[in-house]
């Protein structure tokens, strides 16, 4: 098997949710965390806190980001294992995200 990367978009036009609606989501979340694991897919997977910095080009310059006028924002990340991108992006339709338009993108791991 194959390691694929989900990188997990938020979307910053959504409405900020509610918390409750932020704990039924987490249970999802872990849920989804838990199937994987049993089904011995899963690799390994963390959330990210919003903000950070970007160092870009040849001079390193550092800036604040990722930047206000941003639609989306890339909110995590997981790896699972996967025989082709097609069987990944199957197990990707799961996320518990997806239907407050959440965004997530499957990318194969080079090894080296």
């Amino acid at each position: 098997m194959k390691d694929f990367m989900f990188i997990f978009y938020n979307n910053t036009n959504a409405p900020a949710p509610t918390p409750d609606q932020m704990q039924a989501n987490m249970q999802l979340w872990m849920a989804w965390v838990e199937k994987l694991k049993a089904a011995d897919i899963w690799v390994s997977g963390e959330a990210l806190m919003p903000g950070g910095k970007m160092v870009k080009g040849p001079k390193a310059i550092v800036t604040d980001g990722p930047f206000a006028e941003s639609k989306e924002i890339v909110g995590g990340y997981f790896v699972v294992k996967a025989d082709t991108i097609e069987k990944a992006t199957q197990i990707a339709k799961e996320c518990p995200d997806l239907p407050q338009n959440g965004v997530v993108e499957v990318r194969e791991v080079m090894k080296f």
